[in-house]
């Protein structure tokens, strides 16, 4: 098992990419400590996992409050007597609409929770730490009409986790950072997200790979990263997009149906469409 040992914290752990990360390092022999709001879920998902015979707890608090991010830390290194991974992966993705006509309440709402708890973490997280894996985006490197400030808050994280890859690394200190592209949760599937159905249609065919990534296979990724066999990396950002950067036109669209299955999984997951519940979303008309 890579992570035998090994204390994690995964922020944004009760759904989506979060919960398969937290399953999958807990898989791989981590503690985990599945972070997140109250309401979001974690509770449960750290249950899964003790049922499954993995090792992990759960921590309800807004973790872009700075006591909270910092009591998170403390109960983790309190607790274990150390901190080894932490996975910035808290966020949101919760408007559309062109600049012009994003409301100002969700512009701080998406900095709040994807810049700021990041932030926070990394802030309370470093003195205790070996290894830190940020969920970016691919549309951190390549921008996101009518998610501009989604995207934005990205490209931030990018930056961010470079500065610190290199700060930190003569401490020892590891930092990189996971590009998903289109992944099968809320955010890109159902009537409720930010991306209207019939765009959602049209996904697949964006995607070279002709479909949407799955929450485990980004898990892997993620649980690479956080691993020893990683050892020589670091301020990297992996883009995990299906080809959606270097892409031109629908390629997806050319894929044969055979080929745009996703690989059957071993995590049990249950909330990988959750990830909007209790959460507002904007629609400019």
């Amino acid at each position: 098992m890579r992570l035998a040992d090994k204390i994690a914290i995964v922020t944004g752990a009760g759904s989506g990419i979060g919960e398969a990360i937290a399953h999958k390092f807990a898989r791989e022999g981590a503690t985990v400590i599945v972070a997140g709001l109250p309401g979001a879920l974690v509770q449960d998902v750290a249950a899964a996992i003790t049922a499954l015979g993995g090792d992990a707890i759960s921590y309800v608090g807004d973790l872009a409050e700075e006591r909270e991010a910092q009591a998170c830390v403390a109960f983790a290194a309190h607790r274990f007597g150390r901190l080894d991974i932490l996975v910035n992966n808290a966020g949101v993705f919760i408007a559309n609409a062109e600049t012009d006509q994003y409301r100002i309440e969700d512009f701080d709402r998406t900095l709040r929770d994807n810049v700021r708890t990041a932030f926070l973490m990394t802030h309370f997280a470093l003195p205790f730490l070996r290894n830190i894996v940020f969920t970016g985006s691919e549309a951190g490197c390549n921008g996101s009409p009518m998610f501009t400030p989604y995207g934005g808050s990205k490209g931030f994280l990018h930056a961010f986790m470079k500065g610190v890859a290199l700060e930190q690394a003569p401490y020892g200190v590891r930092a990189n950072c996971v590009c998903p592209g289109p992944i099968d949760t809320a955010w890109t599937r159902g009537p409720d997200g930010p991306i209207p159905p019939e765009h959602q249609a049209a996904i697949d065919s964006m995607v070279p790979l002709g479909r949407r990534g799955t929450p485990e296979e980004i898990a892997n990724v993620f649980a690479f990263l956080a691993s020893d066999e990683a050892s020589y990396i670091t301020g990297a950002l992996l883009l995990a997009d299906g080809g959606v950067t270097p892409a031109k036109g629908d390629i997806g669209a050319r894929v044969a149906e055979e080929l745009r299955r996703p690989p059957p999984g071993v995590l049990t997951l249950r909330h990988s469409h959750d990830g909007l519940r209790d959460k507002e979303v904007f629609r400019a008309p």
